[in-house]
């Protein structure tokens, strides 16, 4: 019975830990909507909205957005992905040296969560420990629009993320 409780315990860990970075970061911290992202047909990951209690996406309050990899990416393709992405959404940013701290290559199963502090902050962790601040003036906006912004990649994909 012992070993029992104790292999309950490990497999239950990711998930409970997982709660705690998303609780303790963000207050009254609810899943909202999830979606999987393609490319050419190709799941590349699933990405879940927490706000608070669950209410529908404002950008004047603190929100954050987990992605799961559902394959292999290199950190140099996720930092030169999310630079085009910034600079298809609007002008390029010169944060490129700061996201290359934060990101590092992820397999099939690594997650990333980022969460809004203001206008000027995003905190990200990588399964479940924190990595790094990214700080920049209207950063929050500028990077989660890749997700939820009015010019995504995806309408789809941002509706469902959003859970409209």
């Amino acid at each position: 019975m012992p070993r029992l409780f104790v292999i309950l315990a490990l497999l239950c860990a990711p998930a409970l830990s997982q709660a705690s970075a998303i609780e303790a970061s963000l207050s009254d911290a609810t899943l909202r909507g999830k979606a999987v992202f393609r490319f050419i047909g190709l799941p590349i990951y699933e990405a879940r909205l927490f706000t608070p209690a669950g209410a529908p996406l404002d950008w004047k309050q603190n929100f954050g957005i987990e992605l799961k990899y559902l394959r292999q990416i290199s950190k140099k393709d996720l930092v030169a992905s999310t630079m085009d992405e910034l600079g298809r959404t609007g002008a390029r940013l010169p944060i490129q040296d700061q996201l290359s701290r934060c990101f590092d290559d992820v397999a099939k199963g690594d997650r990333y969560l980022a969460i809004t502090r203001g206008p000027d902050q995003i905190d990200f962790w990588r399964n479940d420990v924190s990595v790094c601040s990214l700080g920049y003036p209207q950063i929050s906006k500028r990077f989660m629009a890749i997700f939820v912004g009015e010019n995504t990649r995806s309408a789809s994909f941002t509706r469902k993320l959003k859970g409209e």
